[in-house]
């Protein structure tokens, strides 16, 4: 997985998971960080990366059957 962290207008967007499964880019999970304490991604989003990346993973079997 890659996190892309941008800073825009005094935003931070903890922005985009994806995980490459050969010639597919998944995008996982895309959000703007809304706390200004602390730098760690909520556990909420923690939870739905995980989710989506076993469900990419999933279809990437899938589509390689």
């Amino acid at each position: 997985m890659v996190e892309i962290i941008a800073d825009h207008d005094g935003d931070t967007w903890r922005a985009v998971y994806t995980v490459r499964f050969g010639e597919a880019v998944y995008v996982l999970h895309a959000f703007q960080k809304k706390s200004k304490r602390g730098i760690a991604t909520p556990k909420r989003d923690i939870d739905l990366i995980r989710s989506r990346l076993a469900e990419a993973e999933r279809l990437h079997r899938e589509r390689q059957n």
